[in-house]
């Protein structure tokens, strides 16, 4: 019988976004602690969620059914994964925020079975509406046509994602393969090579900001995949989706020596389409409805396997060959460099317009 899943949650950063994911599905889930170092932060968040503070392992409860490890893994040089194994020991079933090095996946995959307890990671960037669409667009035009080229750009802080939503958009799952950096082009590094056999240019915005290492980046993610008969684009995270068809001008239009006149059913088409239902969303309705429900689905499917003892293996599978290409795109990356006194610029769109009006011609 289903029943409601004692929750806690670890971390009060980003682990807020789950606290909310959560709310939304009180039916499901019963938050029962926040565990956390115990700073003025934490101590607030506990209190605004009315959940008990923990600042130790050993200080849960033993009836804990779920833990969402939302802390840096140890290859961000957090103690996430530490966490994880004590609480996978303790046989508490744990989801954990992405990334993590591909031998820290597969070790916690073996202590889960180990325990008897389910584990996967968090990646609401796959769960969100654009990027669910990018990725089923590309499914269904690679029935047709096999991908010809592709050009990503991103943040290095989101290139763990920025792999899985390829790795889920192409036919078939393959390995990478690096040819070529260039890092002195500016803030983007390029890196060339194949996906398969697949042409690929990632550009990689590899800049840090230590004092918030989470923000100042250029962009988050833009995926174009061509094909002969076209692109697709997600044009950025929260889209829209895109589809350019390619341009043919017809050598019998010219014979006939004049522009008028019949045109082909394909020169009839819109030379860019937005697909589907586009909705344009505020910053603030993304963090506060968008990702808590992108979230959720993450907590739902790691719920049936817990209730309902769903095997896990082929998402397991899927999560540790993305952590491997993941970890050889960054290898090839190297080091992000470091940058500093950065401060927040922003232009709101009728400033932007004003500008345009005023200086653009």
């Amino acid at each position: 019988m289903e029943r409601k899943l004692r929750t806690i949650v670890c971390g009060s950063t980003f682990g807020q976004f789950y606290l909310e994911a959560l709310k939304l599905q009180e039916n499901e889930f019963e938050v029962v602690g926040l565990l956390a170092k115990g700073s003025e932060r934490s101590k607030k968040c506990a209190s605004n969620y009315n959940v008990k503070l923990y600042s130790e392992v050993d200080e849960l409860p033993d009836d804990i059914d779920l833990a969402c490890v939302v802390l840096r893994s140890s290859v961000l040089g957090g103690c996430g994964t530490d966490l994880t194994i004590k609480l996978m020991e303790r046989g508490i079933h744990v989801i954990q925020e992405h990334p993590l090095h591909p031998k820290d996946l597969e070790k916690c995959y073996r202590l889960a079975k180990k325990n008897n307890v389910f584990f996967q990671t968090g990646n609401l960037y796959a769960n969100l509406p654009e990027v669910k669409k990018f990725i089923e667009c590309a499914k269904a035009v690679n029935q047709i046509q096999k991908p010809a080229y592709i050009n990503a750009a991103f943040a290095a802080q989101v290139s763990y994602p920025a792999v899985e939503i390829l790795m889920y958009a192409m036919p078939s799952i393959r390995d990478w393969e690096v040819h070529c950096v260039n890092k002195d082009s500016g803030p983007f590094h390029i890196l060339t090579g194949l996906l398969g056999s697949t042409p690929v240019t990632l550009e990689i915005h590899n800049e840090v900001y230590p004092k918030d290492p989470d923000n100042h980046m250029y962009l988050l993610h833009n995926i174009v995949i061509v094909y002969e008969c076209g692109r697709l684009t997600l044009e950025d995270t929260f889209g829209p989706t895109l589809w350019n068809p390619r341009l043919h001008v017809s050598v019998d239009m010219y014979e006939r020596g004049q522009l008028h006149g019949e045109f082909p059913d394909y020169m009839l088409e819109n030379t860019s389409e937005i697909l589907g239902d586009y909705v344009h969303l505020s910053f603030k309705d993304t963090l506060t409805k968008l990702w808590p429900k992108a979230i959720l689905e993450d907590l739902m499917s790691i719920r049936e396997c817990i209730c309902k003892g769903k095997s896990s293996a082929k998402k397991a599978q899927q999560e540790i060959l993305c952590a491997k290409q993941w970890s050889e795109i960054t290898k090839s990356l190297g080091y992000a460099d470091i940058i500093s006194n950065c401060v927040h610029n922003s232009v709101p769109s009728e400033m932007f317009k004003e500008l345009v009006s005023k200086y653009g011609g």
